[in-house]
């Protein structure tokens, strides 16, 4: 395996953010399926609910071989936030991870995608869904 630490961070608005702990065990477990990963021994999913005023929402990470994958809503803020972070030393399509979203049906996304190993930015994109617009970052 070619090692080349590849990092995606998401930030969505969102329609339908998840709020029972099951559905987001679920969509975390699909999400590492369809990127062919695997989730180590004990890699979770671990999801919860928090309750704390302020920051209400699901928490969840699952480990897997090649690192993590985190999943962050806010479903009580208007608009609901969905943070989400895909980082593996192994390559993967982060197109598929982008389109495995569409079932919370963002109304805003932006993304940017890393190459940890060099700090440089690969990819990215902001705005409305639907938009693939380039960030310019200097």
């Amino acid at each position: 395996m070619t090692v080349i630490h590849k990092h995606l961070i998401v930030r969505a608005e969102v329609a339908r953010p998840f709020v029972e702990v099951a559905v987001a065990e679920a969509w975390l477990r699909n999400l590492v399926s369809e990127i062919g990963m695997v989730i180590t021994n004990h890699g979770g999913p671990h999801v919860d609910y928090v309750e704390k005023e302020g920051n209400c929402g699901i928490a969840g990470i699952v480990m897997i071989e090649t690192s993590h994958c985190s999943l962050h809503i806010w479903d009580k803020q208007e608009p609901p936030l969905v943070q989400l972070d895909v980082y593996s030393c192994a390559d993967y399509d982060h197109n598929i991870v982008l389109g495995l979203l569409e079932e919370m049906e963002p109304t805003k996304l932006d993304w940017i995608l890393l190459d940890r190993e060099n700090m440089s930015l690969l990819h990215g994109g902001r705005g409305l869904v639907g938009s693939e617009a380039r960030l310019d970052i200097t």
